[in-house]
């Protein structure tokens, strides 16, 4: 079920340089919000800038109606979002798009997130630990100061281990060096991920060498978030003796299967 409505600024927080957490009092959305949906968000009062910002959901509490969101400041929309502050409110669209597939409960999942890209991780870990499954996060930055899950201050409540690429903070290189190194010792009955498009594909090719089924959620640019505008198309696998087809991410994502994904 989809709404449409005002929602209320509970808590703004700074996480990071340019990184904030946002809670919000949104009822109608937090009820029917699974892991992986995102909201279409109005970051102004006025129609400058026109478009919305789509947001991943970071976390719901269905029992007082709260939604919460982790993002980024990337450009002005983003920039006036983290200007506002508790007691405004916002207008707010969702749950829209589809979500992760969920496992059966006591499988072993890895999640995999590169920089703010472990939004919508942390609600799947949460549901996930719910449904008693081995849940190990695996966070990777530029840098520490750029963690925005992990770090001192914010951790969660399951394994998780960091990367940064500067070795300011836990291993030394890429996220991706820590998701070989669990498959290729322990392995995994599902691995889900979200973050910079390199990072996929790398992890895409990480699954394939270790017979491992996965799921990315992509991030992408969107207009109008519902499918009209089809400005948010990937490239995926063809059906019916096509090479390939667009899909569009707002509406059959943002979450894809792996073996969907065409990366050239």
């Amino acid at each position: 079920m989809v709404a449409d409505v005002p929602a209320n600024i509970v808590q703004q927080e700074q996480v990071g340089p340019g990184q904030y957490r946002l809670t919000l009092y949104a009822p109608a959305i937090a009820s029917y919000a699974v892991p992986g949906q995102f909201v279409y968000i109005r970051c102004a009062d006025s129609l400058d800038p026109l478009l919305r910002r789509p947001l991943s959901i970071h976390g719901v509490n269905r029992k007082e109606g709260k939604l919460f969101l982790l993002y980024q400041v990337v450009g002005r929309g983003t920039a006036l979002l983290a200007a506002r502050r508790r007691g405004e409110r916002l207008g707010v669209m969702g749950p829209l798009g589809r979500g992760f597939t969920l496992p059966e409960p006591g499988r072993r999942v890895i999640l995999v997130g590169g920089g703010i890209g472990v939004a919508p991780l942390v609600f799947l870990g949460h549901e996930l630990v719910q449904r008693k499954n081995q849940v190990c996060l695996l966070v990777g930055a530029r840098s520490a100061d750029q963690l925005p899950v992990g770090k001192k201050g914010y951790t969660v409540p399951f394994d998780h281990a960091v990367a940064t690429d500067d070795g300011s903070c836990g291993h030394h290189g890429s996220v991706t060096d820590l998701l070989e190194k669990m498959l290729a010792g322990e392995g995994a009955d599902m691995v889900y991920a979200c973050g910079p498009r390199g990072m996929l594909r790398q992890t895409a090719l990480l699954l394939v060498r270790y017979n491992v089924p996965g799921e990315f959620s992509l991030e992408e640019r969107m207009c109008c978030g519902v499918g009209a505008c089809l400005s948010c198309v990937c490239k995926t696998a063809g059906n019916g003796g096509k090479p390939f087809e667009y899909r569009r991410v707002c509406v059959e994502g943002p979450v894809f299967r792996t073996e969907q994904l065409v990366w050239d």
